[in-house]
């Protein structure tokens, strides 16, 4: 199989990968995937760029290996901004399961001193 052949393939798999976020614990199977697949996607960018690949746009493989980046560049956003948006709801029950756990944390009194001003 050819190298662009190659990277079609593992380009069209990611974009199917890409198009449902799974939630839960699914999640970091689904990111181990995603970084296999541009790994390997990159490895074979690498290769073809080695061999002299230049892109033509009259190639319809061509055009469609560029499309597919597209789409892929769209999904990948997508997919890290759901992930940071699950970060800070973490971050956010984190802190307020701390806050129920001890309500006082935050208040700075100097309780429990008494001054007497008697001479």
């Amino acid at each position: 199989m050819h190298l662009i052949d190659q990277l079609l393939q593992v380009s069209a798999n990611l974009f199917k990968l890409l198009g449902d976020i799974p939630n839960g614990e699914e999640r970091d199977e689904y990111i181990d995937n995603i970084n296999s697949m541009l790994d390997k996607r990159g490895k074979i960018i690498e290769a073809l760029v080695q061999e002299g690949f230049h892109f033509d746009e009259q190639n319809r493989i061509h055009r469609t290996l560029l499309e597919l980046d597209n789409g892929i560049k769209e999904r990948l956003s997508a997919v890290m901004i759901a992930v940071k948006q699950d970060m800070a709801n973490l971050q956010k029950t984190k802190k307020s399961e701390e806050q129920y756990h001890n309500p006082y944390s935050n208040v700075r009194v100097m309780d429990g001193m008494y001054y007497d001003k008697k001479n």
